[in-house]
């Protein structure tokens, strides 16, 4: 995609969860693209020092640490364009062990707390605070980053999945709510994508267990049944979020993209 075409123009954009994996490719595209990045993460990667981006330290599960951080992105830039609501947590897990190898690989309170906390409360509780200064200024985007598995479902990952759906919902719902004030709101629904630190060793080695297989077949199991025959890359998902936060997209809202190859089941 035409790194001019896009160009965002010193639009100031969060990203949250924006230090690693997916999050710091859509960083990594949105500088290119010549916009200010607000990186909102517990973590912060390190990087060379550039005066349109800033770190703030951020829990999304936080309603203070939320608002400090709008506050921060309004004292350093003044407005806020756009917000990527990034951040977002898995832990596969069965609704019932019916394996009867490990019961840590069932359902609990604690798994259902940390998910939905950072996946569906840290998105409200962002958007709620950007989208105050959003309907202040009578324009902004609202991106939300959904999953395939919030549409189809997924074996093995039954509470991720079920989070990723009420981002759907807030997707359709905010879009109604907020475009009266020139706000668009959509979401993109990635699926195998290259490796994440949710695809690290570990992740692929529980999602194996939920399914019954050798962690050694999971790439090549999804590669069979993604109809372009690959996984898709984190640069595609940053273009294409690139795209819905430019003006090019001015049109659009209410809406959840998919972009997962043509792989339309969990």
């Amino acid at each position: 995609m035409g790194k001019e075409w896009t160009n965002l123009n010193g639009k100031v954009v969060i990203v949250t969860g924006g230090s690693m994996g997916i999050g710091s490719h859509i960083t990594e595209t949105l500088l290119k693209n010549h916009a200010k990045v607000v990186v909102a993460d517990m973590t912060e990667k390190e990087s060379k020092q550039d005066e349109n981006l800033m770190f703030v330290k951020c829990d999304v599960t936080k309603k203070e640490d939320v608002e400090s951080m709008v506050e921060q992105t309004l004292k350093k830039f003044g407005r806020i364009d756009g917000l990527v609501n990034n951040a977002g947590v898995n832990r596969p897990r069965l609704l019932v062990d019916y394996y009867h190898h490990d019961p840590d690989h069932e359902n609990s309170i604690d798994d259902f707390d940390f998910m939905m906390d950072v996946n569906v409360k840290g998105v409200m509780l962002c958007a709620q605070a950007a989208a105050r200064v959003m309907i202040q200024q009578n324009s902004g985007v609202i991106l939300n980053v959904s999953s395939e598995a919030g549409m189809e479902g997924s074996k093995g990952q039954n509470i991720y999945s079920a989070t990723k759906g009420a981002v759907n919902s807030f997707t359709l719902s905010w879009a109604k709510e907020l475009g009266a004030y020139n706000i668009r709101v959509v979401a993109v629904a990635p699926g195998i994508n290259e490796p994440t630190p949710m695809g690290n060793p570990e992740h692929v080695a529980e999602l194996a267990y939920t399914r019954g297989q050798e962690a050694g077949n999971i790439s090549s199991d999804y590669q069979k049944v993604i109809p372009l025959g690959r996984v898709g890359k984190l640069d595609e998902i940053a273009d294409l979020i690139l795209y819905l936060l430019s003006d090019h997209a001015s049109y659009i809202t209410g809406t959840i993209m998919n972009i997962t190859g043509g792989k339309s089941r969990g």
